[in-house]
């Protein structure tokens, strides 16, 4: 499978996810709207991701995955899929106690991720109630994403690029039978979250086995390349997982704020995560077993190809999404979940915290690929450094700004530090001389820039004229949403091309193939 039909085959997929995570939380917004209920379940909702993103598909993904390719290049697929058996059965002896105790221990842990719930007593034993039932997520995702690894290892990327999209109806279905039984919404959703990781087990399991790899289950041992394993996903923990530390840091800030900030603060990282999946999940995912055989190989001109291609790649799609999302932050909420529970109230302080979001979604995605240069020579060490920094700075620079900003404080120091990760991510790579770019992209990269700031003029003038039209209701609002997007694409697409920061067969053959 080429590079280019990788990013787009996990982005496709991610984007279809993300179709249907949209759909979950406008009945979220519909039906819990932002009050206690709702902040009690994004908080019960939070920890197990939180760890899900940190370690299963953070640490352990950019750890294994690198190592699994290195083996199936070098040892054949018979001491690839060993290595994964070894994985898997030291990953249930570790995270099967892990989960029971945190599920019987939840209660002290609520007072140290949600310490502003303490004052509300029934909201703090919702969360707790609702987190027990969710965190056993936690050991079935994991699962998941030993599975998924070994497919992408395996240039088979759509089976774990679909997985979310279970989990979303798992929890539309959930949503949707307590609307019609009469159900706590909040309890039916809790039980759904643990009740999708079966189904995304299961399908990968099933997708394993059509590839020709049926894991057994073998004794744990501490092998050698276990040991490996673990050596590596000990700083990677921190080194992949700064921004899910950084939005743990939000959620422990939020708390202590009046109620509503919490769910205000989620509403705007589910869209913020939209282009973080579709571009950034799907960059990252593709580049790291590429870069990894290329590195192992020790060809530098295909290493420096795919590094170009996928930071311009970033760039190209990065930039606009961020200047959309900023400029045209409030009529996006108004349209997708101005509905029931959630009011006009809600939409302009969540449309706020998006804008405050937006602003490091470039920086994001460009970590994405620079922590893959960095997991493809299998150096986790180098991103924990940076990683210990930013976390400190987010933190920082959020308790400065929720005095005066509030929730929009803390969303907006998230976008900023994300930049300082970046620079200091590149900078690690430059002094090392592995950030090493082609002419094109340092001839595109500002031209890319304009285009996004011609983009986002064009968006302020079209929002403008459009606002009766957005105000208004039912499917009105949503063909002028509509229409502010196909605006946005074409006249972004159309600058860029014109001032030469993208051909139009590029959009066909970006990424395609290595030079020769």
């Amino acid at each position: 499978m080429s590079f280019a039909r990788a990013i787009a085959t996990v982005g496709g997929l991610t984007m279809l996810s993300r179709v249907a995570g949209f759909a979950r939380d406008i009945l979220t917004a519909a039906i819990l709207g932002a009050g206690p209920v709702a902040d009690a379940f994004f908080v019960a909702l939070k920890l197990p991701n939180f760890f899900r993103r940190l370690f299963a598909e953070g640490a352990f993904s950019v750890s294994f995955v690198p190592m699994f390719s290195a083996e199936l290049e070098r040892n054949g697929r018979a001491a690839a899929v060993a290595f994964a058996e070894e994985a898997l059965a030291i990953m249930l002896t570790v995270l099967l106690p892990f989960v029971i105790v945190m599920v019987a221990a939840m209660p002290w842990l609520m007072h140290g991720l949600a310490p502003g719930f303490g004052d509300d007593p029934a909201k703090f034993a919702l969360a707790v109630d609702y987190a027990r039932m969710t965190f056993p997520y936690l050991l079935l995702v994991s699962l998941v994403a030993l599975l998924g690894g070994v497919l992408n290892s395996l240039e088979r990327f759509g089976p774990f690029a679909a997985a979310p999209i279970a989990f979303n109806l798992t929890l539309i279905a959930a949503l949707l039978l307590s609307r019609g039984s009469g159900l706590s919404a909040g309890y039916s959703m809790s039980q759904a979250v643990t009740l999708a990781g079966v189904v995304q087990l299961l399908w990968l399991a099933a997708a394993c086995k059509a590839a020709g790899v049926t894991l057994r289950l073998p004794r744990p041992r501490l092998t050698l390349r276990v040991k490996r394993l673990f050596v590596l996903m000990t700083p990677g923990a921190i080194g992949t997982g700064v921004m899910q530390i950084n939005l743990f840091v939000d959620i422990v800030l939020a708390s202590l704020l009046p109620s509503g900030a919490v769910s205000f603060l989620y509403y705007a990282d589910r869209l913020n995560q939209l282009p973080l999946g579709v571009i950034g999940i799907a960059i990252g995912t593709a580049l790291l077993p590429v870069l990894s055989r290329h590195v192992a190989a020790r060809d530098d001109d295909a290493v420096r190809h795919f590094m170009s291609r996928a930071l311009e790649f970033s760039l190209a799609l990065g930039l606009p999404a961020a200047v959309a999302l900023v400029v045209v932050a409030r009529p996006i909420i108004h349209v997708l979940f101005e509905r029931g529970a959630f009011g006009p109230t809600e939409t302009t302080a969540t449309a706020w915290a998006l804008a405050a979001y937006a602003i490091g979604i470039p920086a994001y995605v460009i970590v994405k690929v620079l922590n893959a240069a960095f997991f493809a020579r299998h150096d986790t060490s180098a991103p924990v450094r940076v990683a210990i920094v930013v976390a400190f700075a987010n933190a920082g620079l959020g308790l400065a700004l929720i005095g005066p900003m509030g929730h929009i404080g803390i969303a907006l120091a998230t976008g900023v530090t994300a930049w300082l990760n970046a620079a200091m991510l590149g900078w690690k790579l430059h002094r090392r001389g592995h950030f090493d770019i082609d002419e094109r992209l340092r001839n595109r990269a500002p031209r890319l820039v304009a285009a996004g700031l011609i983009m986002g003029a064009a968006l302020a003038a079209a929002a403008w004229a459009l606002e009766p039209w957005l105000a208004g209701g039912g499917s009105v609002r949503a063909l002028a949403l509509a229409a502010l997007v196909g605006i946005g694409s074409v006249v972004y697409f159309a600058a860029a091309q014109a001032l030469g920061g993208m051909r139009i067969e590029d959009i066909g053959g970006l990424l395609k193939r290595a030079p020769a």
